[in-house]
């Protein structure tokens, strides 16, 4: 019979390895729950849950230390939160199908001030021909810079919204545009609206978006919640000859910009709950980060992106970098066609 000496170190050996599985479980498990359940509120819960696609890939590693430890119940804690992670990150791996439609190039770039390098951003356009581009914290001497580069014979109308730092905004196009006033009342930065006509497909409506950054006084949140919902799509019947617009004035539309948020924020998804689709996600890109871009460490999370509502279906999306922004520009081609 084993004495209770010999006993108590087999005790506290157990003990510590339960303890060291629960100290990593743990907080996964708890970084489950606020990221299925959309509890993030204020800092730094908001800065927190853009980390899930990394506390998705840590998961493993407390399963299997619970496995080690023989710990049951951190066992099953960990193989839920490890799931309930997979299921929020792993589809963004996985591009969609694209229906046959009138392609819609979108270009979207945050210029860090107007210290992105005109010359790099204009090739980028040049290459990528977009029929629309979505400019961030572009103050008037950056859109000075930009014309002397060439931007302007390249997408020669915009709707321009002056602000000097991060306020500035712009549309260019390669269409005549048409400013949107009343739409929605913008919360943050300058976020002008416009419409444009797009041969073939008929009027297309996008928005610049910049909503503040998740600051104390910053009214993120706010922000997010201004943009204007998807519109709804008709029928294909009702789509008939007349172009991509449904009948009542629903005008497809678009919106592009760095949000300042993540697919994991529970505001970004309500919004893409109205109808939307984020253009990255379903070209298999949805984990490619684009912020901070050109640092010592490469860019860690995913916050520019092009959404689109449910008259569009993506083709392709890709993420660039140019020199002298701390945000990586994302490309998308969109098809714009009646749904089925």
């Amino acid at each position: 019979m084993l004495t209770e000496e010999a006993v108590r170190p087999a005790r506290r050996a157990r003990l510590s390895r339960g303890l060291l599985a629960w100290a990593l479980v743990g907080p996964v498990a708890a970084f489950a729950v606020l990221r299925a359940g959309g509890l993030e509120r204020g800092n730094p819960l908001v800065v927190l849950v853009s980390f899930t696609p990394y506390a998705a890939v840590l998961a493993p590693a407390g399963v299997l230390v619970a496995v080690w430890a023989r710990s049951r119940a951190a066992v099953i804690a960990g193989v839920v939160a490890a799931l309930a992670l997979a299921a929020c990150v792993v589809p963004r791996m996985f591009g969609t199908e694209a229906r046959p439609g009138v392609p819609v190039r979108v270009m979207t770039a945050n210029l860090l001030f107007g210290r992105a390098d005109p010359a790099a951003l204009v090739d980028l356009v040049r290459r990528s021909r977009p029929d629309f581009l979505s400019l961030q914290e572009l103050p008037p001497d950056a859109v000075a810079r930009l014309d002397a580069a060439g931007l302007g014979g390249l997408l020669p109308y915009r709707v321009y919204h002056a602000g000097e730092g991060p306020d500035g905004s712009a549309i260019y196009a390669r269409h005549p545009l048409r400013e949107l006033k009343g739409l929605f009342t913008p919360v943050g930065h300058n976020m002008p609206a416009a419409r444009a006509e797009v041969p073939g497909a008929g009027p297309v409506d996008i928005i610049a978006v910049h909503p503040a950054p998740p600051l104390p006084g910053a009214r993120w949140a706010d922000g997010l919640r201004s943009l204007p919902p998807a519109t709804r799509a008709a029928p294909p019947a009702a789509m008939a000859g007349r172009g991509s617009a449904a009948p009542g004035g629903a005008v497809p539309r678009i919106l592009a910009g760095d949000f300042n948020a993540s697919l994991d924020h529970a505001l970004l998804r309500s919004l893409l709950a109205t109808g939307y689709r984020d253009a990255a996600r379903d070209a298999g890109q949805g984990l490619t980060p684009t912020w901070p871009a050109n640092r010592r460490l490469p860019p860690l999370f995913t916050i520019d992106h092009i959404l689109a509502d449910r008259h569009f279906t993506t083709a392709s999306a890709e993420v660039h970098t140019i020199p002298g922004t701390d945000h990586r520009p994302v490309t998308a081609t969109l098809h714009l066609t009646p749904p089925p």
